[in-house]
């Protein structure tokens, strides 16, 4: 029996990264939901923090403006994982590119 393709909805749960500038430590991660916090940093640039974790869309925008209302801005936000069979979907530079098996 052949499973039915998903896609992305505003109501499903998809796995999005997000990374800003900055360090955002423990304390954040209840202000931040079930995202895992992450911070690297490289020689002697500037630390960057990534949250990574499963939202729908009315939670991913409340994310992006609490981070907007901090004043951190976006350095990416990647969809990592949206349920597609076999595939793959990637929302970089406001566009949605989904690879789909043929």
């Amino acid at each position: 029996m052949k499973k039915a393709e998903q896609k992305l909805t505003l109501d499903g749960p998809t796995t999005y990264q997000i990374k800003v500038p900055g360090e955002l430590d423990a304390r954040w991660s209840d202000w931040a939901g079930e995202m895992v916090i992450a911070v690297q940093s490289e020689g002697d640039g500037p630390p960057v923090t990534t949250l990574t974790g499963s939202l729908d869309q009315a939670a991913l925008q409340g994310l992006l403006r609490r981070l907007y209302s901090l004043g951190l801005p976006l350095i990416s936000v990647i969809c990592v994982e949206s349920g597609l069979e076999n595939g793959n979907c990637s929302c970089q530079n406001g566009e949605e590119r989904c690879r789909r098996p043929r």
